[in-house]
Parts: C-alpha cells; structure tokens; sequence
C-alpha cells in the first residue's frame, strides 16, 4: 500500500472493512444458490393437479359417488331400506301416489314405495362397475390393435384399418338393440356392448402416435441391437403411449356410464328390479310418472350429470397436466397472470 495517496489507502480500508463485515453477517444458505431438488414427472404432474381446481372438484365429485356406491349396503343398512324392499303403505300416499322427500325417505319413493336414496346409491355401481370393465376392455383392445397396425404396417394395417373404419361406421344403437335381442339384456351384454363400440376410436389414436414413434431414434437403436419387433414394442413403445391412454381412458368412463344408462333406460340393459340409473329414470317416465313426482328425474339426472361431468372435466385436467403446452384454458390462464402481476405493480407504486 507504500505510494499511494492517503485517501485512496483510506477507501480501500473502508472497502475491505465492510467486504468483512457483509461476509461475517451473512446467513448461511443466502450467500450460495440452494441446489434445485430433482422432480420426476409424475411428480410435476401431480404438482400441477393439485394447483387446478377444477381437477380437486372433480376428483372430490368422484370419490364422493365411488364411496356411496361402496358403502352402498351400509347406507341400506342406515335407513333400514333395500334396494328392492317395497314399502306400500309407508312409501306411498292415500292416493298410491310415490312419497315426496321427507325425514323417513330422504329422497323419496318411486310408484313401487322403494327408497329413491337405497336406489341411486346401488344404481352407482352397477354404473361404475359397467364403465370400469368396459372402459378396461376398450382399451386393452384398442391399444393392441392400434399399436400392431401402427408398428407392423403393410396388409397387418390395412386388414386392420378397415376392421376400425367398419366398427366405426355402424350404427351403434341399432347394432346394440340387434345384439341385445338375440342374447339378451344382462350387465355382461351391456359391457361387451360398450366394448365392441369403444375400442376402435382409441385403436385410430394408438395407430397414429405410433407411426411416430415407429421412426424414433430409439426404435432405430433397438432395432440394430437386434430387437423383435415384439420386444420393441412392449419395451420402448408401450411406455411413451401412457399418456394418451390414460387421457382417453379417463374420457371413455363417463361415455360408458351414459351408454349402460341409455341401453337400462331402453329396457335393453340391466334388467328390472336390479338399480340403475336408467331403470329409474324409465320408472319416471312411465305415464308421466315425473309430472307427480318430479324427484324421480331430477336425482338420477343430477347423479348422472354430475358424474359425466367430473370425469370429463378431471379428463382434461390430466391432459393439461401431462402437456402444459397444449393446456385447453392456457391463453385464458396467461392474461390471468398479466393481469394479477399489473395489479401487483400498481400496489407496489402505491406503497
């Protein structure tokens, strides 16, 4: 420090000084940039679920009817009601009308004096049994199909194709009341029902993510490792079709649960006394039954709406959630933040 002028000797003290005393009053953990702790993606996806609302309402909605429909003999056991238990001088008025709402039937009877709430809550499963085995045979068939006829191409996805496009062009009620009348109507009928209508739509969107992933680097490498064509499908390619599986998985459930409502509505489903949505809904519209007692729509209709609506809405939520660059509410979402980050700016210029 010899040679230089006195007040640059004094800045340089005053500077070391106070690189000290910063260091010394430092807080550990502020000074060095805290290492970023590794997500999976299933990780960020579950992040993003649990920041949408609309994905917890639904899921919420959907574990709500999943618990009825489980607890469905201990709420029977609760009122003191069956399903099937007709109580005709209880459940019905002096003029053999159903009973509206009140402390003993909390959702009223049907024309029979069977418990409307005993009724709904056994109608869930039957819907929910429907859709899951449906929905899981549709999807293992059209995942099989489509990744075969999209990996192995030539006549394989040419016979196969036409076998989709054929699934796809018949009329699906009509094909439904044809097969119903030569088996006949029983939940087992109402799901290979369902699944003969519902795997080729998910065999076209398998088809084409795999005619490309088929070129993918990936699938070249394996094929040069000498791979069949077997083990590259069930190894490399099966895993990158997860995503729009479960997407389509989740949208197909409420599709399900319309189509065994529709089909028991037509007398073509689960058959009477057996509870279902549909079956309540045809005891409603027999000789204007609603016009009396209205709650006989309204209930069933409400279940159904509410389900339907839950599972396609948590549906989309999980496509947004798997690819966030395609959100379906992004744009709407953007401008929310611009504009809560313009009201943050001024509130800070007002401060």
């Amino acid at each position: 420090m010899t040679g230089q002028n006195p007040t640059d000797q004094r800045l340089e003290a005053e500077h070391e000084a106070e690189a000290e005393a910063i260091e010394a009053a430092a807080v550990p953990g502020l000074t060095q940039q805290a290492p970023v702790a590794a997500r999976s993606p299933l990780q960020l996806v579950w992040s993003r679920l649990r920041r949408d609302r609309v994905a917890v309402a639904s899921a919420i909605i959907i574990l709500v009817v999943i618990l009825a429909a489980i607890m469905a003999p201990l709420i029977a056991m609760w009122v003191g009601h069956g399903p099937d238990e007709q109580f005709r001088k209880e459940g019905l008025t002096e003029f053999g009308t159903p009973m509206p709402p009140n402390a003993q039937f909390l959702l009223g009877t049907d024309n029979l004096g069977r418990d409307v709430l005993v009724r709904l809550v056994y109608g869930a499963r039957i819907s929910l049994t429907v859709a899951f085995f449906a929905t899981l045979g549709a999807l293992g068939i059209g995942t099989l199909v489509g990744l075969v006829a999209g990996f192995l191409r030539g006549w394989v996805d040419t016979v196969l194709t036409w076998l989709m496009d054929t699934t796809l062009s018949l009329p699906q009620l009509l094909f439904a009341i044809s097969l119903v009348a030569l088996v006949g109507p029983s939940l087992t009928t109402t799901v290979i029902v369902i699944v003969l209508f519902s795997w080729a739509p998910i065999a076209r969107v398998v088809r084409g993510q795999v005619l490309s992933l088929r070129e993918r680097e990936f699938v070249e490498a394996a094929r040069s490792l000498g791979a069949s064509n077997w083990r590259i499908m069930r190894v490399d390619v099966i895993p990158n079709l997860l995503v729009p599986i479960v997407v389509y998985g989740t949208l197909l459930i409420p599709q399900a649960i319309v189509f065994e409502a529709t089909l028991s509505f037509l007398g073509l489903g689960v058959l009477p006394p057996t509870a279902t949505w549909g079956n309540m809904l045809a005891v409603a519209s027999q000789g204007s039954l609603y016009t009396i007692a209205p709650w006989l729509v309204i209930f069933p209709s409400a279940a159904l709406l509410a389900v339907t609506l839950a599972f396609n809405l948590l549906g989309d939520s999980v496509r947004d959630a798997l690819d966030p660059r395609q959100t379906l509410f992004a744009g709407r979402r953007r401008l929310a933040r611009r504009r809560s980050a313009r009201r943050a700016a001024r509130k800070e210029a007002k401060a």
